[in-house]
């Protein structure tokens, strides 16, 4: 299994309320993998047991940069929201916030 498949956990206020509220943890993952293959991914890395998966594709966005504000395009991405069982949890989420 490509364990290249779960780029980077998305860590903000919005996600970690997700994440001690509803038990939901949002990963930024590969554009090519399906729903089944980031739950293989997630299991076998967290060793945690996945309920359900919802995933979003984010579109290219324009951005002008630079001193002569030239435009580029940001990659299109895709992110993944994750549930678990009410009894599990992953470390990277858990900064002590309260519920």
């Amino acid at each position: 299994m490509n364990l290249q498949i779960i780029r980077k956990p998305v860590v903000t206020e919005k996600t970690l309320q997700r994440a001690n509220s509803e038990n939901v943890y949002t990963f930024e993952v590969d554009t090519s993998a399906d729903k089944n293959i980031i739950k293989a991914a997630i299991e076998a890395i967290y060793d945690v047991k996945v309920v359900a998966i919802n995933v979003i594709m984010r579109p290219k966005k324009a951005q002008r940069t630079g001193k002569k504000r030239l435009k580029n395009l940001s990659a299109k991405t895709k992110k993944a929201l994750i549930k678990l069982e009410n009894n599990q949890t992953i470390d990277v989420f858990d900064l002590g916030g309260k519920e």
